[in-house]
């Protein structure tokens, strides 16, 4: 844990997108106020890291600073990150925020950081370490109740591996809310440790000691803040 604080900072990745409020029609740095809750209920503080600089010095810096990490969720990655063409229902990538957040990953490995993957976040966590995605999970699983539409969640049954540190936390079977249409393919260094009905891969895990966990679905959107305080509590084990 980081010697400025007694509560684990815990830093989230946000969204760099036009917004307006009040007199102001902008750019802005933001993200959906669940996760900053999620976080505070479970006993960290949160702190914001908008995506102003991919460089892996800027990363360094706030990797040595907090003593958590989420990658939340969001956009489509760029395809190119993984060697592939874009599939036609893939876009809005957002090439800051994919350095930014590839930068905090290997900031975070060679520090060993408590590390949080959401949907996109996951997402990102895969392609960081060199694996792959499918860029439309409909074309895989023949259905899109992964993301029925508009702002609306899915919801399904997730099932953990036996042993996992996912199950540990979550129990072996959990209902979860879920809002993507891409999911990952390749995960090179990560454990499959849940899915869906489906089959398709619903969370991974680094073998070891470390927290380093990604969920495709999103639980700050729930009640349950279980993954998040699993989190906060690995800070003290890191």
């Amino acid at each position: 844990m980081s010697p400025r604080s007694e509560l684990p900072v815990v830093g989230l990745t946000t969204y760099r997108e036009n917004a307006r409020w009040g007199v102001w029609d902008t750019a802005a740095d933001l993200l959906h106020a669940q996760y900053a809750d999620s976080v505070t209920r479970a006993g960290g503080v949160p702190v914001l890291l908008p995506p102003a600089s991919g460089s892996d010095d800027a990363a360094g810096a706030v990797v040595a600073r907090i003593d958590a990490l989420v990658v939340t969720g969001g956009a489509d990655v760029d395809p190119g990150r993984y060697a592939s063409e874009a599939h036609p229902a893939t876009s809005g990538w957002r090439a800051d925020r994919d350095a930014w957040e590839t930068a905090l990953l290997r900031a975070a490995d060679a520090a060993g950081l408590p590390t949080l993957g959401v949907c996109r976040g996951m997402q990102m966590m895969a392609v960081a370490a060199g694996g792959s995605l499918h860029q439309h999970t409909p074309d895989l699983v023949g259905h899109e109740s992964h993301s029925p539409g508009a702002d609306a969640f899915g919801a399904h049954h997730v099932r953990t591996a036996d042993a996992s540190r996912v199950r540990s936390v979550v129990g072996e079977v959990v209902t979860v809310g879920c809002h993507h249409h891409q999911s990952v393919d390749a995960h090179p260094g990560y454990d499959a440790v849940a899915w869906a009905e489906d089959g398709s891969l619903e969370a991974m895990e680094r073998p070891g000691p470390r927290f380093c966990v990604g969920v495709q679905w999103h639980p700050e959107v729930g009640e349950d803040d279980t993954l998040f305080a699993a989190l906060v509590a690995a800070t003290s084990e890191a």
